[in-house]
């Protein structure tokens, strides 16, 4: 098992060395594809819940699973104290080719004493909880390196459009799964797998019931066409 197949990957196309994209296997769909050049897209190739998110940001951000570090890299050249995390060896390295300044690998519940003004999480970025019954640790966490007036910029979508619909209007949720939202990935590089990697894709309604339980507000700032959103949650009083 590979456990850095996203890193190898961008570091590879950093490198010159382009010749396949990712492969990626999930317990809701058939094989698909994750295209290198697609990770070092330029703002212009941005989608437009990314650059809605991108003009939302203020102060000091950091930039939660940055990948090859496109939206670091695009707030860095705009003039933002921006830092890029991420777990992946092979990631960190791309950001530092690329120019970003700070740069960190670790896993975001690793990180302490540290606060900034915007917490960004882009491409599912909430997807690294996992699992539903993480959620509120996770933002207990992020309230932890959050400035008193900050915010936190994340976009997931609603899946269950992915699921059979019953003759009563309802979906029809295969037995065991706790969460329709919680997708097993498993990615492929160069003949190499990864482990399996849990996933969370969160509906909106239930991001802003954990928000709120965990003394966050939570406000839709962008809707896709594609059952995607961008929501910004901040700190309630108290």
């Amino acid at each position: 098992m590979d456990k850095d197949i996203l890193g190898r990957a961008v570091l590879d196309y950093q490198n010159g060395n382009y010749s396949e994209d990712i492969k990626t296997y999930s317990s809701l769909e058939e094989e698909d594809i994750i295209p290198l050049p697609y990770l070092f897209r330029s703002y212009k190739n941005m989608p437009d819940l990314e650059k809605e998110a991108l003009k939302h940001c203020k102060g000091s951000i950091l930039d939660i699973g940055c990948g090859a570090g496109s939206h670091s890299l695009y707030l860095q050249k705009k003039g933002y104290s921006v830092t890029a995390l991420d777990n992946s060896p092979g990631a960190v390295e791309t950001c530092k080719l690329r120019g970003i300044d700070k740069v960190i690998q670790a896993e975001i519940l690793e990180l302490e004493n540290k606060k900034f003004d915007t917490l960004l999480m882009l491409m599912n970025g909430i997807g690294i909880v996992g699992k539903l019954n993480r959620i509120d640790a996770f933002l207990r966490h992020l309230k932890s390196i959050l400035q008193p007036n900050g915010q936190i910029l994340l976009d997931s979508s609603d899946i269950i459009y992915m699921f059979d619909e019953d003759e009563d209007g309802g979906y029809w949720i295969p037995d065991g799964i706790e969460y329709y939202g919680e997708v097993t990935f498993i990615m492929e590089y160069k003949g190499q797998k990864s482990d399996p990697l849990p996933w969370l894709y969160i509906d909106y309604n239930t991001l802003q019931r954990a928000a709120n339980a965990n003394n966050l507000s939570c406000e839709l700032v962008y809707e896709g066409e594609h059952y995607d959103y961008l929501a910004k949650l901040t700190l309630l009083e108290e």
